[in-house]
């Protein structure tokens, strides 16, 4: 019982790693969007603000996880995708179920592993 409880544990501890990684990554592919294009910041000289939209945000996510080929190594992943203008901040949440590769008898077969990355994109001066 205690093999199947550390493996268990060690699958989910390296496919929270993994979204981890690919969370952070479509969080800054997200918050990108305020360094590209023309019309991205809005206001004057010292008040530069990320004028990002959550559609935009995830529509840069989704390319960001297809590019990557994330729902290939993860069936099932989904994306939550939040943009806050006002914070210059892109937030991804990222969720994906696990079978685990033992179990405990009376125990469950899968797990939904998530893991959460931010980004900030701001205009230096």
């Amino acid at each position: 019982m205690g093999v199947a409880v550390v493996t268990d544990a060690s699958a989910a501890y390296l496919q929270r790693q993994g979204l981890d990684n690919l969370a952070d990554g479509a969080a800054l592919a997200g918050a990108d969007l305020g360094a590209a294009g023309d019309d991205v910041y809005t206001g004057g000289l010292g008040d530069e603000r990320l004028a990002i939209t959550e559609a935009e945000a995830r529509a840069a996510v989704v390319d960001y996880l297809a590019r990557a080929g994330a729902h290939a190594k993860y069936p099932g992943l989904k994306a939550f995708v939040s943009a806050d203008p006002a914070t210059q901040t892109v937030r991804v949440r990222l969720t994906a179920p696990l079978h685990l590769p033992l179990t405990v008898p009376g125990g469950p077969t899968d797990a939904v592993i998530g893991a959460t990355g931010a980004a900030v994109v701001a205009l230096d001066p």
